[in-house]
């Protein structure tokens, strides 16, 4: 885009822009000449996707402002109306975070729904993503919309959509209302149009539904310790109380009001380093059974535990293990469990051995829902559980999507009848990995931004499929798939995997949201006669470490 038309662009921009701010930031770059900070803003937009939007928060339409919101939601609104029946009268569940922005856009979802003839159902207060999932099916209505940007940085916000089944949205809807988004024009007419649907509050009633429903997910045994920190997110007012039942539950006050500036962590996501040292210092300071962390918006959970050798975090596959031969344990008949195929193999070697299954997905939490969903109606069978290795966990099919709350409160309620056994978390998990072995797991992200980055991300790609491995440490391929072409019945997606000889694998996956490259190594190493914990694990990171070193070897053998 030459400079004259981005600054053509810029002015438009700023006509219908209604954002004094973002004005003034466009304006500030045409005083300064600032060709390639327009060019940032303008030359290209953000792309609505099966995650919706997500961006820093800013002017133009690569950025998230008031104008990208309004236009979504317009759009997003005529896709309704095209395609669900009784959409406008059924209307859209709309909530956001407490990020920077949050609030604005909120009003201006429902602003644009309104003015387009569908009703917004609109949370008067910051809530959790959860809760608007489960809102949309509790309710009926067409879809929900969250402002949220998870765990990313302060300087972002997005914006996520739910179908009427409560799940996110999959192909082809993406593509449906991406199409829709860009045929809005000026959204002026938005904003000035009287609206043409009603804008409905959302108060404490339909917390109270959400509410009602996380207390049936777990049973109260003998009284707990717990620590928990919402890392200056949404979700201390629902987790604190959800938990109360199980025990003393010790809040970090500096991290339990909302708070988009995220000022005690460098970057509010429960597994980077640091995030967790404020709830992990008071766990040792009052004897804690548990510490537990939402991320901002309350749809992930990270868990740590006290072990022989001092606090440990638990990764999300082995807190996915817990949970799932939790559930798997403590239900009957024709049930299932899922997981995506980058989470840990042993879920579904843990399925087995109760009589069950484990469907494998595609990466993304709305394949585990849709697949899920889809599962059911074809055989009757009750899903019981999903999760995927980056924190998020469902157990329970009222959320048709991730939810850091209600696995806060399963995870209490398999610490109490564990303590009640005498036993703890820690114990189980090192059960499971004796009967089952201990599978071991580690990911290497290779970042390679620019066009020159995506060429080489390709181009590794193309010399796995070209010349696909037949061993790797001297372990051999059993399996070779590629899920570019749909494998195991999945929808095509940008993934190779190999399974080893033994149980092992690696995959490699391009990043749908950032400039790198991502592998995924998983070990199961067998328990030995007479093996303590700490020899069974060292045995099994070794021989992981070996299989990812043999990799990165290969892939520097094949393209440098």
């Amino acid at each position: 885009m030459n400079d004259t038309t981005v600054h053509a662009q810029a002015r438009r921009w700023m006509d219908e822009d209604p954002d004094a701010e973002t004005r003034a930031e466009v304006q500030a770059l045409l005083d300064a000449g600032d060709d390639a900070g327009l060019e940032d803003r303008f030359g290209s937009a953000l792309t609505f996707g099966t995650a919706g939007l997500r961006g820093v928060v800013g002017a133009g339409p690569n950025r998230m402002n008031r104008v990208v919101v309004l236009r979504t939601s317009a759009g997003l609104a005529r896709y309704l109306k095209r395609t669900v029946p009784g959409a406008a009268e059924r209307g859209v569940v709309v909530g956001c975070d407490a990020r920077r922005g949050s609030p604005e856009f909120k009003a201006d979802v429902a602003r644009a729904l309104a003015a387009e003839g569908v009703r917004a159902l609109v949370f008067e207060r910051p809530v959790p993503t959860p809760v608007v999932a489960f809102t949309v099916r509790e309710t009926g209505a067409a879809a929900g919309v969250v402002i949220t940007a998870s765990h990313n940085p302060p300087e972002y916000n997005g914006y996520k959509v739910y179908a009427a089944h409560g799940g996110q949205i999959v192909p082809p809807d993406d593509e449906g209302i991406a199409a829709e988004i860009a045929a809005v024009g000026d959204v002026r007419p938005l904003i000035d149009a009287p609206a043409r649907a009603a804008v409905e509050t959302l108060g404490e009633a339909a917390e109270q539904t959400y509410r009602a429903m996380v207390r049936g997910v777990g049973t109260p045994g003998v009284p707990l310790k717990m620590a928990y920190t919402a890392l200056h997110g949404v979700g201390a007012r629902f987790a604190t109380e959800a938990l109360a039942p199980y025990g003393s539950v010790y809040s970090v006050a500096a991290q339990a009001e909302p708070d988009g500036s995220f000022p005690t962590v460098r970057f509010p996501n429960p597994e980077e380093p640091g995030a967790m040292d404020l709830v992990l210092s008071i766990a040792a300071a009052e004897g804690a059974d548990l510490a537990l962390a939402n991320d901002p918006d309350a749809d992930r959970l990270a868990v740590a535990v006290p072990t022989p050798m001092g606090w440990r975090m638990l990764t999300g596959n082995e807190v996915g293990v817990l949970l799932g031969d939790h559930l798997l344990r403590t239900t009957s008949g024709d049930r299932f469990v899922a997981n995506s195929v980058v989470s840990s193999p042993m879920l579904g070697v843990i399925a087995a051995s109760y009589g069950s299954r484990c469907l494998e997905t595609l990466t993304g939490f709305k394949w585990i829902a849709y697949t899920a969903e889809r599962e059911t109606e074809r055989t009757g069978a009750r899903w019981i559980f999903g999760y995927e290795e980056a924190l998020g966990y469902a157990v329970t099919s009222a959320v048709r999507d991730k939810d850091g709350i209600t696995a806060a409160v399963c995870m209490a309620s398999l610490a109490a009848a564990l303590k009640a056994e005498g036993s703890t978390l820690y114990a189980r998990l090192e059960a499971l990995y004796a009967r089952h072995g201990r599978y071991v797991s580690v990911q290497h992200n290779v970042t390679a931004p620019g066009a020159t980055g995506a060429a080489r991300i390709a181009t590794i790609m193309a010399a796995f499929r070209a010349k696909p491995l037949t061993s790797l440490a001297g372990v051999a391929v059993v399996r070779t798939l590629d899920y570019a072409v749909g494998a195991d019945g999945l929808p095509p997606s940008d993934v190779l995997r190999y399974d080893l000889a033994g149980g092992g694998r690696v995959m490699l996956r391009p990043s749908g949201t950032e400039p790198k490259i991502k592998y995924y190594f998983d070990h199961p190493e067998p328990a030995q006669p007479h093996d303590d914990t700490a020899s069974h694990e060292m045995r099994a990171r070794a021989r992981l470490s070996e299989l990812r070193q043999a990799f990165i070897a290969e892939v520097t053998a094949r393209v440098g």
